[in-house]
């Protein structure tokens, strides 16, 4: 049991299970945009909110345990990843195959319990997070794919809670995808020079690093423009605009840790950054919403 344990933590610790909190707080942002007009509460609200959060969850488990499988071979020959779980040899490629198995049944098992479209849409969504890991060996767009990955969180939130797809709630799906593009772009600065002698595809390989990084700048501009429309659209008041301009400082924040001369604060950039960036814009608007949706303070 402890070997089991062991290899299950350290898969954990692979796939950074605890920067589920990337898209998760988006996703819960679209459900209480959803809930609005709804009579929904009590009960079948709280099954509705542990099935969309469990979801959430089983995709991003799923889409990055097998991220590690396809990648395994190519992060034993990259030094900044050689150490990783599955390259080093810590945990083989079966097991981490049972774990992607495994959440993927927890996901189908989750859109099943919400609602019939949701259902019907979750090998659609298995086949979007699972493909993106092929994406980097033949375009240079594989950042918008993942961006578009998480980018569904919120759309597919907001179809757990109607059971239908708004064009509304589109807008900040594309907020989440140029966000996690923007991102992602920053992150791969630092293997520019292993995949170009790899023979992969990303936005710093074919454009060299400064560009790369004017490219996700602007990429972030236009996730805070998404926003704002959001926050039109919605008809949002002064707390979730206050939220928006959180988002955008933390931005311009984010940016200004890294420059072509010098990426070694990536890591802040990328993890800690991000983090506390989906979850204050989700606080704020939270309490936007907070009292009319009529939830107890």
């Amino acid at each position: 049991m402890t070997g089991f344990l062991g290899k299950t933590t350290e898969l954990l610790e692979a796939i950074k299970f605890q920067h589920s909190v990337f898209a998760l707080p988006f996703a819960l942002t679209a459900t209480l945009l959803a809930l609005r007009g709804t009579d929904m509460s009590g009960p079948d609200l709280a099954w509705k909110l542990v099935w969309i959060i469990v979801a959430m969850v089983a995709a991003r488990s799923a889409a990055m345990a097998f991220n590690r499988i396809t990648d395994a071979r190519m992060d034993a020959l990259n030094p900044r990843t050689a150490g990783r779980a599955l390259p080093a040899g810590r945990l083989s490629k079966r097991f981490a195959a049972v774990f992607v198995s495994i959440s993927a049944a927890v996901l189908v098992l989750a859109a099943w319990q919400l609602n019939p479209l949701c259902f019907k849409l979750s090998p659609l969504a298995l086949a979007l997070a699972l493909g993106y890991s092929y994406t980097k060996r033949f375009t240079s767009l594989s950042h918008i794919v993942l961006g578009t990955v998480l980018g569904v969180a919120p759309a597919a939130a907001w179809i757990a809670v109607r059971g239908t797809l708004d064009p509304a709630i589109l807008l900040l799906a594309l907020a989440v995808t140029l966000w996690t593009a923007g991102f992602d772009i920053i992150y791969s600065c630092q293997d520019v020079a292993f995949d170009r002698s790899a023979g992969l595809h990303s936005i710093p390989v074919r454009f060299g690093v400064a560009r790369a990084l004017l490219v996700s700048r602007l990429l972030h501009v236009g996730m805070v423009a998404c926003l704002l429309g959001m926050w039109l659209n919605m008809g949002l008041g002064l707390i979730a605009l206050l939220g928006v301009a959180a988002m955008a400082a933390l931005l311009v924040y984010e940016q200004s840790l890294v420059s072509a001369d010098d990426l070694s604060r990536v890591d802040a950039a990328f993890f800690t950054v991000n983090g506390w960036a989906s979850v204050l814009l989700f606080a704020f608007w939270a309490a936007d919403l907070w009292l009319p949706l009529g939830l107890p303070a």
